[in-house]
């Protein structure tokens, strides 16, 4: 068997259809392929990536969970998650691709929220005092209980008001451009989901078929000079940037303020997280803001709210050209860490690709991340562990099982990055996990897993 290269290129491409049913088949067809010999995955390494936003959201190359969950086992990756912005709609088949291709996943959520305690402060949502990005890590399953549900529809509808919002606000400042949520802007997702960085896309391509001097009408609706609209409109790419930041972010055309009740505390959200059994997950961005600058007062908080994880993203904390900037960065990452340790938080670290230019995969060997590697997967090992005995016993993190058997958080660290360190992936391998019950204890389960993986 020795297919025509350009017809693995082809079912990769349909990985990334907006028809499951075709992305389900084309996957099939290249895990035959794979497990015939004919496509080639890299040996597996001790790296990965825990924040992958897809399609669902927002992914800046049109990644479908499928394609992900394909290339991270093409590239060698040993642990992939996904993340989206305010719905789970891509986790089961994130879950189903990585069994089929025997590749260890996690999946979860981001979402902002508005944290009282911190209304004076910017946090890590730049320019918008007291809001906050947030997480859940460590679902395991986009099916939802009734109550969980009832509070994921809640932050859906939040995001689609907002969105409408933002909509209206916009079509008043750009006019004769004017944008309709419902057919310029949904049929760019597969689910009904948009955010701001599909509004900026939809922009652009409305402008093109309105504008007979778009230079013109941009310098004038931007503020800016002639020639450095001329300059940016050569690269599509540095054009949506510049005018996502003009049009939706502080200060731009169509942006407004957040208030108290433009986002939801963070106690309804964690109510999602842990009813779902998944794991409430903080997130850092650089430790420049006044905010991030009392990370111990934040995570003191947050911790005391039910935070067990920590999010960072490697690449905005050491891989800059600026010297002093890279030595400040490091600097506030080792300092988080020590943080991390002192609060038992275990790390979800991951790239995010909902922009361009974002990695696959972070630069593990790069000597900046050296001292910080172990922690990494670590984090991952943890994260994955809690994940796969959720999904197979329903006994992770937040499970009666867990509080009977494991009194602490430290504990349960401790035996959920065990599992982790051990535990294999696979169709096969989760129903040899699924023949343990709650019966057995945490070093009972410990030992079966060493015996079959």
């Amino acid at each position: 068997m020795n297919p025509d290269p350009r017809r693995i290129k082809e079912l990769e491409s349909c990985l990334d259809s907006f028809d499951a049913a075709v992305r389900s088949e084309s996957l099939e067809e290249l895990v035959e392929l794979a497990d015939s010999g004919i496509v080639d995955f890299e040996p597996p390494q001790p790296v990965l990536n825990l924040h992958c936003h897809t399609f669902y959201s927002y992914n800046a190359y049109g990644y479908s969970p499928s394609k992900l969950a394909w290339l991270g086992k093409k590239s060698g990756l040993k642990f992939m998650g996904v993340v989206d912005f305010d719905g789970l709609d891509g986790v089961d088949e994130f879950f189903r691709a990585c069994d089929l291709l025997n590749l260890r996943a996690t999946a979860g959520i981001e979402t902002r929220i508005f944290v009282p305690e911190f209304e004076q402060d910017v946090i890590n949502s730049p320019g918008e005092p007291g809001v906050c990005y947030h997480m859940g890590v460590g679902f395991s399953s986009g099916s939802l209980s009734s109550e969980a549900l009832e509070m994921a529809s809640y932050l859906r509808w939040r995001a689609e008001e907002r969105n409408h919002q933002l909509i209206e606000r916009l079509n008043k400042r750009i006019s004769p451009i004017e944008l309709d949520y419902d057919t310029d802007v949904l049929p760019m997702t597969p689910s009904g989901y948009a955010t701001e960085r599909h509004m900026v896309i939809a922009v652009l391509n409305k402008a093109k078929g309105q504008l007979r001097n778009p230079v013109l009408f941009w310098s004038k609706k931007l503020q800016l000079p002639l020639t450095e609209i001329k300059r940016v409109l050569k690269n599509r790419q540095a054009f949506l940037n510049l005018l996502r930041k003009k049009l939706f972010k502080r200060g731009g055309l169509a942006y407004q303020q957040p208030t108290t009740a433009t986002f939801p505390l963070v106690e309804p959200f964690h109510r999602l997280l842990v009813e779902s059994g998944a794991l409430p997950c903080s997130v850092w961005m650089d430790g420049t803001s006044s905010g991030e600058q009392k990370m111990a007062q934040l995570l003191t908080l947050f911790t005391g709210k039910g935070v067990v994880t920590l999010n960072i993203i490697p690449d905005r904390n050491w891989n800059f050209q600026d010297p002093r900037q890279k030595q400040l960065k490091l600097k506030n990452l080792q300092e988080l860490l020590a943080l991390a340790e002192h609060f038992n938080l275990p790390l979800n670290i991951g790239t995010e690709m909902n922009s361009f230019g974002q990695k696959f995969v972070d630069t593990f060997d790069a000597p900046e991340l050296g001292p910080f590697r172990e922690a990494f997967i670590a984090g991952a090992e943890f994260v994955y562990g809690h994940t796969l005995l959720e999904r197979t016993l329903g006994l992770g993190y937040q499970s009666q099982w867990a509080q009977k058997q494991l009194k602490t958080h430290a504990a349960k660290v401790d035996f959920y990055q065990g599992v982790g360190h051990i535990a294999k992936a696979g169709t096969t391998y989760l129903k040899l996990v699924r023949s343990l019950s709650d019966l057995h204890s945490p070093g009972q389960v410990l030992t079966a897993l060493n015996r079959i993986s």
